[in-house]
């Protein structure tokens, strides 16, 4: 039988299919007589299976399928019309997953689950909560027998093997990286002493943030003249959550007694499991919890083919494995990339959705990223300390927080969820030695580098983004006549829940400071604010050494401000919008505007 289409349409582009008579189906007896369109129903209602492996039912603009000429035998005319492969997003790597690593030639069909018929049995798919919340779209699956492009199983690029039980190894597991968990030389992970801890926001808050003093007195000077400055950051090594770890060592079955035993580590290459190490091989001795617990993230990235492809592997229950290979091959594209861009995956929600997969713990180190630090900015004038003898440099940390959906909880980040138990165990259960693996920046914030001591400073910021800004302000004020050279604009949702350091700015602070609250009273945003300032903003921007801070998250906030900063030299200077644009950049370039976005929370 053979199967023939219409041209495409111009330019190649995917447009949402639908059932237009496009398609005719050649009698197998090949005398050329066309199929009914009853006989073509038939033969897809037969086969079970959605023509090119796209589902129908969904509604959009027409399109014209590719043209091409296939001969094949009817008893697997269900693999052809069954081929998704022609509307696969193959080139660009649509979502950073591994999409586009296909290989350049198809490898061998795969088998799954066919008869001696050759016709493909469903696959029951696995009945657990995790596997559920994926949400995966496998109607394509349920009546295919072949799978073409299947992801090759990753390298296995390190071996785990045991050490002679004299060897002498002392764990720091639960308060301290090892020692070969070390940012770029000359900086080391020091082991800081958290002073005391606060909680900033109110019951009720939408998002928690606490205060940190952290006790730097004994830190090393790694490089002469090189020290903590106003508006720079630190770096924080947080580890995994111990449950989650503990967890994922039940889920793969590793002894109890092996769990902390020593093990010889062997790497052939790169630079894990270091920070920044140079890349060479490397062998050491560790353990496994130390290696879960430090070196690798388990929950702030989405899953990538390489992992999928792992868990395919050492799947034991045949339609797991069925279903994992799907999402590796050319066919499972689509559904991959919906399952990486969706709603957000944990390793550990995988291992529980695919739970006959448990791949030996070396080969799955090979395929998790690296754990890497995460900064903070300073909110204190580093060189004014709370007290007399000891040097205390503060931070303050929002909880980036989201509800697990698979099973009751939430998820808290690996930074932010490090810190709030340490804060917690400060507060609720009167710890004193609680401790944090930090060192001194190499990412200096722009702040930083842009602030001088003299010159009008306008201050905006949202949320914890005002943290940085408060040593600013301390700073700024410690010089005479300078209390009407820097203004703050803060935004808040609810003073008496999130607003942060009040009564904490200085003894000016009523003359320096306006609050805006969204949520509240008039509800108006950080935005409106400064655009309402439009003359104290032109005013500062124009001034000789004068400076305009903004600092918050890039989506909303950021580009808000922005817009407003826009309009304000609009308004004032009556130029156009591109020439406002200009004069923007300009200040950039001139070191006058400096806007630091908030990353985006990872997990």
């Amino acid at each position: 039988m053979a199967i023939t289409t219409t041209p495409s349409a111009p330019n190649g582009s995917l447009h949402e299919p639908d059932l237009l008579p496009t398609t005719s189906v050649i009698n197998p007896s090949g005398e050329g007589k066309v199929a009914t369109e009853k006989e073509v129903d038939q033969l897809i209602q037969k086969t079970k299976a959605p023509l090119l492996g796209i589902d129908f039912t969904r509604t959009g603009r027409p399109r014209r399928a590719s043209t091409h000429l296939l001969t094949v035998s009817s008893q697997n005319v269900c693999d052809v019309i069954n081929d998704s492969s022609a509307t696969n997003l193959v080139n660009g790597g649509c979502c950073g997953g591994g999409c586009s690593r296909l290989p350049a030639s198809a490898e061998d069909p795969v088998s799954l689950g066919a008869d001696s018929r050759g016709v493909s049995e469903f696959v029951k798919v696995p009945d657990n909560a995790a596997f559920k919340s994926l949400n995966l779209k496998l109607s394509p699956l349920t009546s295919r027998h072949k799978l073409t492009g299947i992801t090759n199983l990753p390298e296995q690029t390190i071996t785990i093997e045991p050490v002679d039980e004299e060897g002498k190894h002392e764990s720091t597991v639960n308060v301290h990286p090892p020692k070969y968990v070390t940012p770029h030389p000359p900086w080391s992970v020091y082991s800081a002493k958290i002073d005391s801890a606060r909680e900033l926001t109110k019951p009720g808050a939408p998002k928690r943030t606490y205060h940190f003093d952290l006790d730097v007195t004994n830190y090393p000077e790694e490089i002469t003249g090189v020290d903590f400055r106003v508006g720079g950051a630190i770096g924080v090594v947080a580890p995994n959550d111990f449950k989650l770890v503990t967890e994922i060592l039940d889920i793969l079955g590793a002894d109890e007694d092996e769990r902390d035993a020593p093990i010889q580590l062997h790497t052939r290459g790169g630079r894990w499991p270091t920070i920044w190490g140079k890349a060479k091989e490397r062998t050491l001795t560790t353990t496994l919890r130390e290696l879960l617990t430090w070196t690798v993230d388990i929950q702030s990235y989405p899953p990538t083919k390489d992992l999928i492809r792992l868990l395919a592997e050492y799947a034991t229950d045949d339609a797991e494995k069925a279903i994992l290979l799907y999402l590796c091959s050319r066919q499972g594209q689509a559904a991959f990339c919906e399952l990486r861009t969706g709603p957000y995956i944990s390793l550990v929600q995988l291992l529980n959705a695919f739970p006959s997969s448990k791949p030996p713990l070396d080969h799955l180190l090979c395929n998790l990223p690296t754990l890497m630090p995460r900064f903070y900015s300073l909110s204190c004038d580093p060189r004014e300390s709370k007290s007399k003898d000891r040097r205390i440099i503060e931070i303050a940390v929002t909880v980036h927080e989201h509800e697990e959906g698979w099973r009751s909880g939430s998820r808290t980040g690996v930074g932010s969820g490090f810190f709030e138990r340490c804060a917690r165990r400060i507060i609720d259960e009167g710890a004193e030695d609680v401790r944090i693996p930090m060192f001194r920046g190499l990412m200096a914030n722009p702040l930083a580098k842009q602030f001088q001591a003299d010159g009008p400073m306008l201050l905006i910021g949202a949320g914890v983004g005002i943290a940085p800004f408060r040593g600013f302000v301390q700073r700024r004020l410690q010089s005479a006549n300078c209390a009407n050279k820097v203004w703050v604009i803060q935004g808040i949702r609810d003073s008496l829940l999130d607003e942060l350091y009040s009564g904490e700015w200085g003894e000016h602070e009523d003359k320096i400071r306006s609050v805006v609250q969204s949520r509240v009273g008039t509800g108006r945003y950080v935005q409106e604010e400064v655009f309402a300032q439009a003359d104290l903003v032109w005013s500062i921007v124009n001034s000789l050494d004068g400076r305009v801070f903004v600092c918050g998250s890039s989506k909303g906030m950021g580009e808000g401000v922005h817009e407003s900063l826009v309009k304000v030299v609009m308004k004032k200077s009556m130029l156009g919008r591109e020439q406002a644009e200009e004069f923007w950049q300009q200040k950039k370039d001139d070191g006058q505007y400096i806007a630091v976005c908030l990353p985006s929370p990872s997990l």
